[in-house]
């Protein structure tokens, strides 16, 4: 039989797979609905990720009242509110995956598909990851964390939800706001994606929303249901990639130097699922950078997706899918913020072209 981590890194992987494949083939992509919304006027790819939350945040909630799965022991739901990192993090984030062509997941995807800028993107984004996490630009990060971060426990709250948040601001009981505030959240977002006549006609922008939203409801459920350790108990956790890239890339240079996770079998997974999906369909090819100009602007927003990430606690679908499927406060801020860095973003290539 497989030891439960075995079964972990193993379905993580799978996961990876099915992600990496429907990410291709859908065209899902943050920094792709960002500019799409802001140079054309075209909404779908935004209402597709808008999707993916709502698909999240319902099946997230529904594991909760279902099975064992328990949101709070996640990082997103911590009473450690990291506003300031979310705000700074994912404003450079978003600025970043501009000048990079995508975010983080759409960078893996971009490698399984034969784009070797976005292998020079991942290294130079793994290493800045890394760094914030464990090595010298980490001194900054923690200086930051202990000047703002929050301490609600201290307060007597257990968590950052807003379900638990907003009723305690009130002086009123939580009561049963988490599954109404699910439930309304989840709705809204479906009616406005399918208020859409040009999405409703899309079943490619569908299909990666739902297929993404399912994604995260799948890494929960894999972490937190069918793969519990009741030796070793660790925190749930589904799709994140900033993180994970780093440590990816210690991994395959030490082999021991980093433990073979979900994080890690997720990107390795996501990376092959997209080399399968774009050969099945002929869409496989090498690609390099056109110029160094080209290859300046890509490095200088793997840096900041790199550093960026690490402070917000996630990328685009670490909190702006998998983070806003817990209703999270810090995952709102750093979604908002991944927002305004990508308009900045955009703006600016704009006005350097």
């Amino acid at each position: 039989m497989i030891p439960i981590a075995g079964q972990i890194v193993l379905c993580a992987f799978l996961l990876g797979l099915a992600f990496g494949g429907v990410v291709e083939l859908s065209g899902f992509c943050t920094m792709g609905a960002i500019s799409d919304a802001v140079l054309y006027g075209d909404w779908r790819r935004a209402r597709s990720w808008m999707l993916a939350v709502a698909v999240a945040v319902a099946g997230t909630e529904l594991l909760r009242m279902t099975t064992t799965f328990d949101p709070f022991q996640s990082m997103y739901l911590s009473p450690q509110l990291s506003w300031a990192g979310a705000l700074i993090g994912g404003s450079m984030l978003g600025f970043g995956m501009m000048l990079s062509g995508g975010c983080v997941s759409r960078n893996l995807v971009r490698l399984g598909a034969g784009d070797l800028r976005s292998g020079v993107v991942l290294i130079v984004l793994g290493l800045f990851a890394y760094m914030t996490l464990h090595g010298l630009t980490a001194v900054v990060r923690i200086a930051l964390e202990r000047v703002t971060d929050l301490h609600l426990d201290a307060a007597g709250l257990r968590s950052q939800g807003l379900p638990e948040l907003v009723p305690r601001l009130r002086g009123t009981a939580p009561g049963g706001l988490r599954d109404a505030m699910a439930i309304m959240f989840g709705a809204a977002l479906v009616v406005l994606c399918l208020g859409s006549a040009a999405f409703r006609r899309s079943p490619r922008n569908i299909l990666g929303g739902l297929g993404v939203g399912g994604a995260v409801v799948a890494g929960w459920w894999v972490s937190g249901v069918l793969c519990v350790d009741e030796f070793e108990p660790s925190r749930p956790v589904s799709l994140t990639f900033t993180a994970p890239v780093g440590n990816a890339l210690v991994y395959l240079m030490t082999f021991t130097g980093a433990r073979l996770d979900f994080g890690i079998s997720a990107v390795a997974g996501t990376v092959t699922g997209a080399a399968l999906a774009s050969a099945a369909t002929g869409g496989w090819s090498l690609q390099g950078f056109a110029d160094l100009r080209d290859l300046v602007r890509n490095l200088a927003g793997a840096a900041l997706m790199g550093s960026g990430g690490v402070l917000a606690l996630g990328c685009t679908v670490g909190q702006g899918v998998t983070g806003l499927s817990t209703l999270a406060l810090g995952s709102v801020l750093a979604t908002g913020a991944f927002v305004l860095g990508g308009v900045a973003g955009v703006r600016f290539l704009e006005r350097i072209a």
